[in-house]
């Protein structure tokens, strides 16, 4: 359907109210929003109950958040049409909370806007406003400690569990649904359910869904951001201190060349300070979040995460297959993966990894050349700097010539190309570290002494 026609017909979208339910085993946060004339929805967070904790649901904090993850939840209901006026009713946004919001939303659906061809407007995209009270409660008193520590399933995650195995006292994975992947990535790290491994249950709204298969608005939306509050609530629950993130600083390259268009815009850097300082005007100061990954490359990253060879054959970065926790081997997040661990792993080894050979496979080339920038835009998908990819790939070469090994075909491909003699010559710097970070200086201490073994 088009953006304008709907918007002229649905003009208002409101975020009605949030319920916080105490149930037996589990804590259920349930949103309900509405576009008017359209739809009402009602999506849900299920928070399984810690033990020996007390609750702390009637907490200002803990109400705050659970707005907060209303707010983020609800622009997947609001992108079916894009209603001009989104008004809340369940809380009191004051400026610079709405001009927050917004921002987040308009770069959030960078993707989305550029997908369904809607024009950029980071003012006239939407109007929002609230008329609620202000959100009121108990204080919050916990002694917070440990880390929460967010798992997808890629090899970023095992990197962090593996540099915070030392204090795995304090620590919990957490997973948003029961992801394969993801779950058995918590497992391989000796993370096990009603121990140290939280699995929250978010559902969608079924009415969504169907207005999606029935051609109203549909497309990518900043998941990471609403993980970021949901991971926040989730710490106050139980109490831990650190949000301990793995998000790398190549998440910061647009995905659109010459644009602010990003895919992975909610991993940002520029994310990542905007909610730590949301959470430090409105929630609490006690609980950080920072992703201890923030000062690496992918580069560096895959070159830590090569050496852990127990994890090779269990971790999966793969969305197609997430589902059956299997790697897909034809999509750009496979190849990306594929082209980082080639700079450090034997072509067998790879082989074995994927169950294919997608650097001898030649339907593989388009992916191939908007990975390395060959061609102008990346592929909308969680993957690193084109720079990163052509130095993976120089490395992988010289370690073929080095071992007098024939070059798999895109790589002989690619040896012929202008980017090869740009970047033959360059190679990982596995003690580099970015300095725009929100690491603990302890926490900084414990990644350089990891890097400086490697």
């Amino acid at each position: 359907m088009k953006y304008e026609e709907l918007r002229k017909q649905y003009t208002e979208f409101y975020y009605h109210s949030f319920d916080i339910e105490d149930l037996q085993d589990a804590y259920r946060f349930t949103f309900h929003f509405e576009a008017k004339g359209l739809s009402e929805f009602a999506p849900t967070m299920t928070i399984p109950k810690p033990k020996d904790i007390p609750s702390h649901l009637n907490t200002k904090y803990v109400k705050e958040a659970a707005f907060s993850l209303g707010m983020v939840e609800l622009i997947s209901y609001w992108k079916i049409a894009c209603p001009e006026n989104v008004i809340v009713e369940c809380g009191k946004l004051d400026d610079y909370q709405i001009a927050w919001w917004k921002k987040l939303y308009f770069h959030g659906l960078g993707e989305f806007f550029y997908i369904n061809n809607i024009p950029l407007d980071s003012d006239g995209f939407m109007h929002l406003s609230s008329c609620g009270e202000q959100i009121s409660g108990d204080s919050y008193d916990a002694e917070v400690k440990g880390n929460l520590i967010p798992v997808g399933g890629g090899k970023d995650s095992f990197v962090t569990l593996d540099v915070l195995a030392p204090y795995k006292k304090d620590n919990c994975a957490f997973i948003i649904n029961p992801v394969i992947s993801a779950v058995n990535s918590a497992h391989a790290a000796g993370y096990k359910e009603g121990k140290d491994l939280i699995i929250n249950q978010r559902t969608l709204d079924p009415r969504m869904l169907a207005l999606n298969k029935q051609g109203y608005l549909n497309g990518h939306t900043p998941f990471s951001a609403m993980a970021a509050f949901a991971s926040y609530l989730t710490a106050l629950i139980y109490e831990r201190k650190y949000i301990t993130l793995s998000n790398e600083s190549s998440a910061n390259e647009s995905t659109i060349k010459g644009s602010t268009v990003n895919h992975q815009y909610s991993k940002t850097f520029e994310f990542e300070k905007d909610f730590h300082e949301y959470c430090k005007r409105y929630l609490t100061l006690d609980i950080q979040y920072f992703s201890l990954l923030r000062p690496l490359s992918e580069l560096q990253i895959a070159g830590l995460f090569s050496r852990l060879t127990s994890y090779l054959p269990v971790f999966r970065s793969c969305n197609v297959g997430s589902k059956k926790g299997e790697w897909c081997g034809h999509c750009a997040k496979c190849l990306f993966v594929c082209c980082m661990l080639c700079a450090y792993l034997d072509d067998k080894t790879i082989v074995n990894i994927f169950h294919t050979d997608m650097l001898n496979d030649p339907s593989m080339k388009e992916l191939f050349e908007q990975l390395t920038g060959i061609l102008d835009d990346k592929p909308f998908e969680c993957v690193g700097t084109r720079d990163e990819v052509n130095i993976a790939l120089c490395m992988s070469i010289r370690h073929h010539e080095n071992n007098h090994e024939p070059l798999p075909e895109l790589l002989s491909w690619y040896k012929t190309s202008t980017y090869y003699e740009a970047y033959k010559d360059k190679s990982v710097d596995m003690l580099a570290f970015n300095e725009e970070n929100n690491l603990p200086l302890e926490y900084a201490e414990i990644l350089k002494r990891k890097l400086r073994e490697f």
